[in-house]
């Protein structure tokens, strides 16, 4: 059986550290507020893949196999969603400069940064595919699957703390390089861009 937890840590904490809309709101974070501001992004997203898993392992794949265009419309919900935020942090002015433009860096509060990242976590497509993979490897067909998709929620959650976390300590090692006000903009504007790309799978698919 331990065999099997360790399967199901590598494969949570594969999913989690890839490339992805989280990881990049993690390391701006990071680059641009410190972990302070980060580390509540991190827990919401890490809460909001474990409840993605939890749905998943209780029929919520069921559901989606029987009204597919829940899918659809929840693809475009989540495409809209980071096309938002990518054009609010490759918009944002730098978090010294003194100016009251619309577009001016402003930091989130800790409850905005930790529903921000639940939100994002829970609107992107390739986490309900990642959580339904694993289930469906983990889980379904298991001796007591009730007690292997409490492990796997629990695990899943560590391990995407672990990856988010990683990526939010990417954004605290250029921290001293986002000092210059003009580093802060070309970084802010490489997350939107690097941000807005993400939604070109989950759109193309769509």
């Amino acid at each position: 059986m331990q065999s099997v937890w360790v399967s199901m840590a590598f494969f949570a904490l594969v999913g989690g550290i890839t490339p992805g809309p989280v990881n990049v709101i993690a390391s701006s974070l990071g680059a641009r507020w410190g972990w302070s501001a980060a580390w509540p992004h991190v827990l919401g997203a890490s809460l909001g893949y474990c409840a993605m898993v939890g749905a998943m392992g209780s029929g919520l794949q069921l559901a989606l196999a029987q009204r597919p265009e829940l899918a659809h419309y929840t693809q475009w919900l989540g495409a809209t969603y980071l096309l938002y935020l990518a054009f609010r942090i490759g918009t944002s002015e730098p978090s010294g400069a003194m100016d009251s433009s619309p577009s001016k860096s402003v930091r989130p509060t800790r409850p905005q940064a930790l529903w921000g990242g639940f939100l994002t976590q829970t609107l992107n497509p390739k986490g309900w595919l990642v959580a339904m993979s694993g289930v469906g490897m983990f889980v379904a067909g298991s001796a007591d699957e009730t007690l292997y998709l409490q492990v796997f929620c629990v695990i899943s959650f560590m391990a995407c703390f672990v990856a988010v976390s990683a990526w939010a300590g990417l954004g605290l090692a250029i921290k001293e390089w986002m000092a210059d006000p003009q580093h802060q903009r070309w970084f802010n504007r490489a997350c939107g861009l690097a941000l807005a790309a993400c939604v070109w799978p989950m759109v193309s698919a769509a």
